[in-house]
């Protein structure tokens, strides 16, 4: 087997340590970055730094920001009585690219998962209900929670988890609508897609 050299097996291993890279990807990146001139591998750098300096969680919503709060809690625009629960922040942006939703953000950064040793303490949960109650949200009530984690077995178990601890509060909660993707065809959909859509039927 070929052996690189000290610094190249260390950059490979540390591409390696992302999500979704294997051996062959990483080894791809490291030669990348060896051809890259010495200025943009400066500025490869820079970012990664300016990255982990700057950016902050909202003490709000959880969102990644460079100001606290974030620019969708402080927007005077956003409507302050609903909140769309999300596992990510990569989620918020799906969202936002709607151009539809004009409420606010929470942001859980995971799902509940005990096979990976994820309770509801290791979820940035516990600022969510602080912001439930009159007070916070500039004196504007919130009448909903839009909960809009992923529907996997994981997505649907920290829905459920959050809706038995919202509704007693009398706020209203919702779940995002599920079922067949846009431009598919019927023959291609699992069973599971196929009875969500069935379940979330609507009137035409």
């Amino acid at each position: 087997m070929l052996e690189y050299s000290e610094p190249v097996a260390r950059l490979i291993d540390e591409f390696k340590r992302l999500p979704g890279i294997g051996q062959k990807s990483a080894q791809r990146l490291a030669f990348h970055v060896l051809r890259l001139p010495e200025e943009r591998v400066e500025d490869f750098v820079e970012a990664l730094r300016q990255v982990k300096e700057k950016i902050v969680f909202c003490s709000s919503c959880n969102n990644l920001t460079d100001v606290d709060p974030c620019q969708y809690c402080s927007s005077p625009s956003r409507d302050r009585s609903m909140i769309c629960v999300v596992e990510e922040p990569y989620n918020l942006v799906a969202i936002e690219k709607t151009r539809s939703y004009k409420g606010l953000y929470h942001i859980l950064h995971g799902s509940l998962s005990p096979i990976r040793g994820i309770g509801p303490d290791e979820l940035m949960l516990s600022n969510l209900f602080p912001r439930l109650s009159t007070d916070e949200e500039d004196g504007e009530e919130v009448k909903e929670i839009i909960i809009a984690t992923n529907p996997t077995t994981e997505g649907e178990a920290t829905a459920n988890y959050i809706a038995r601890l919202v509704k007693p509060l009398g706020i209203r909660v919702t779940r995002i609508a599920m079922g067949m993707p846009v431009g598919s065809d019927l023959e291609f959909v699992d069973e599971v897609t196929m009875d969500k859509a069935l379940s979330n039927r609507h009137e035409i």
